[in-house]
């Protein structure tokens, strides 16, 4: 009988947790689980076998992390195929004298932190095709892929998984109320995995078994395919290094009893799970049978679009009828905060429209920004726009931080990925990098159409200005070009570029971005001396001073040096007016009096 006959006549139990156990054994805590179907083989062959003894009839492999990009994180990409191949040649081994299947483990990518350039759907697809494909000539009866947070990388594992001809068990790891990141449904999930094909629908990990117990009822609702429940050993804690799970097996166990009867076929342990609730379970569901269901399925509905806010009031509601200046001034190191309130003062009366305040640039220590534009805005009363990086929070963080940016009156935000903090100069600081340019920017998106990451209801949209930057200096602008028509799509209403000295290179920006009919203000860092030149030209990723301007500048420095990169900046300004409806100025080391001149020479011509 095969597996899906199996589920359709009777409940299947599942193993439980294969890292929590190995750990458990006296692998190290830093050591790749994966990596001991080849070094220790016969430890993973021994857990195996613990869960087959206590009552599981589908044991998966110890493959979970096995693909390319987690492999290749920690050196073992071209381990890739045997590490799968023996992943699965070890729980055929165990299961052989058993009435049992065997399932090849299938987890999420690693994502590439603080890379904003994703993997194609093609390429994750090719990814995903080769772990199944190794898993299938090990012998394994079905592939469950589980743990994943994005429908989109689900589908192309999924559809990988197809091509092998094996049944296919689908398992989503929701968030809070049922949903996953973007804020789509159980129901929307599930219908949108049978429509991919999946052989079984269901859901892992997340939260404990009380929520994955509601998430099976709202499957069961939907879908006629069969369904599985894979939950945690509820919240963890986190004890002398150790997660531990406190929910016990008679609990996990009763649960359980209640996933069936709500329509589950195939019932496991994720984390925290051990032989111990798998034995339990056994004795609890023998002998039940899958539940009679009454299924309504729905059409598939159209995925809900949220559309930012636009830009309308602040400083760019005079866009197009005069130009539009924004200053960008550095935090404060300390708690002194009055040379940037007296710089937003002047700079106010010079006639800019914006200070920019940057997170941490060049992932140094400063002044948290938020609650610093707060303050600018309401002792030198300009607007501010607020950058915000995808390295200093989690997505936690973020959401909180930006609803409290709302709350204090901040209109604009940037939305950067942010240097690296490794690059900085506090020793042991790590980045976080959750989210990225793109979807820091769809996040900010959601906030504004009134919803958290999760689509859940805020009350109120935040009423974000939503902006992004711009590299023009790169070699190949028509990769930036697509990446900031991707921002665009995310919800980006406005645009500030690197510093630009060469007019040829603003010439191919304006002419490859005209489509996107986006306000976009290039960026204008005044040169101050031949020193300052080269340090920028050499060591500032992103930006390039053609050499002329580098010859001009040779030899000048102090006030000769000033002189000469105002004249520079003039020229250029004088150049592209006309063609661009603002600019974007970054005054060097602070000094805004050399940004208060150039605004007025803007603003007065």
């Amino acid at each position: 009988m095969t597996f899906i006959e199996r589920l359709t006549s009777e409940v299947l139990v599942g193993d439980g947790a294969i890292g929590t156990m190995l750990y458990a054994k006296g692998v190290s805590l830093d050591a790749n689980v994966e990596h001991l179907n080849l070094v220790r083989p016969s430890l993973v062959l021994e857990l195996h076998r613990e869960y087959l003894a206590v009552g599981a009839r589908v044991i998966e492999t110890n493959t979970f992390g096995a693909n390319w990009t987690r492999l290749a994180a920690i050196g073992l990409e071209k381990r890739e195929r045997e590490i799968n191949l023996r992943g699965a040649e070890l729980a055929r081994e165990a299961a052989a004298g058993y009435d049992a299947f065997v399932a090849g483990s299938v987890g999420p990518l690693v994502r590439l932190k603080g890379e904003e350039r994703e993997l194609s759907a093609a390429e994750t697809t090719e990814i995903y095709r080769r772990q199944v494909a190794a898993l299938a000539e090990g012998g394994v009866d079905l592939l469950i892929l589980e743990t994943f947070t994005d429908l989109p990388q689900l589908k192309c594992a999924l559809a990988a998984a197809r091509e092998t001809g094996l049944p296919v068990v689908a398992n989503m790891a929701f968030l809070e109320q049922g949903r996953i990141a973007g804020g789509l449904d159980v129901e929307r999930v599930a219908l949108e995995l049978a429509a991919g094909g999946a052989d079984v629908i269901g859901a892992n990990c997340g939260a404990g078994p009380l929520e994955i117990l509601g998430t099976v009822r709202r499957m069961a609702r939907v879908t006629e395919r069969p369904l599985a429940a894979y939950p945690n050993s509820g919240f963890p804690e986190y004890v002398n290094g150790r997660h531990v799970y406190r929910t016990t097996p008679d609990y996990f166990a009763e649960r359980a009893v209640e996933m069936v009867e709500a329509g589950a076929a195939l019932v496991g342990g994720c984390c925290g799970t051990t032989p111990e609730h798998i034995r339990r379970l056994a004795e609890r569901l023998g002998g039940m049978r899958p539940a009679v269901r009454q299924v309504v399925v729905p059409e598939l509905p159209a995925e809900e679009r949220r559309e930012a806010a636009a830009a309308g009031e602040g400083f760019l509601a005079r866009w197009g009828k005069e130009p539009v200046v924004t200053v960008e001034l550095d935090p404060p190191k300390g708690f002194d905060c009055e040379k940037i309130i007296a710089g937003s003062r002047a700079l106010k009366a010079a006639g800019a429209d914006a200070i920019n305040i940057a997170e941490n640039p060049l992932a140094r220590i400063r002044m948290g920004n938020i609650a610093l534009g707060h303050l600018v805005q309401r002792e030198a009363g300009i607007e501010v726009i607020v950058h915000v990086t995808c390295r200093d929070r989690n997505l936690l963080g973020l959401q909180s931080d930006l609803m409290g940016a709302s709350l204090l009156g901040i209109r604009s935000i940037l939305a950067v990925t942010g240097d690296p903090a490794r690059i900085g100069e506090q020793a042991g600081a790590t980045s976080v990098y959750d989210l990225n340019s793109f979807t820091l920017i769809k996040l900010l998106a959601d906030l504004n159409a009134g919803v958290n990451a999760l689509g859940n209801p805020l009350g109120r949209g935040a009423g974000f200005t939503i902006g992004c930057a711009f590299n023009p200096n790169g070699q190949r602008l028509e990769v930036q070009t697509a990446r900031l028509e991707k921002k665009v799509a995310n919800g980006a209403r406005f645009v500030q570029t690197q510093p630009i000295y060469d007019l040829a290179r603003l010439d191919a920006m304006l002419e490859q971005t005209a489509h996107l009919d986006i306000p976009i203000l290039p960026g204008i860092m005044p040169l101050v001396s031949e020193r300052n030149c080269e340090f920028l030209h050499n060591e500032v990723p992103g930006i390039v001073i053609p050499d002329e301007i580098r010859q001009r500048m040779r030899g000048k420095e102090k006030d000769e040096g000033v002189r000469e990169g105002l004249a520079i900046a003039k020229e250029f300004i004088d150049a592209v007016r006309g063609r661009v409806g603002g600019f974007y100025l970054v005054p060097p080391f602070g000094r805004y009096e050399i940004a208060a001149e150039l605004v007025r020479y803007i603003k007065e011509k």
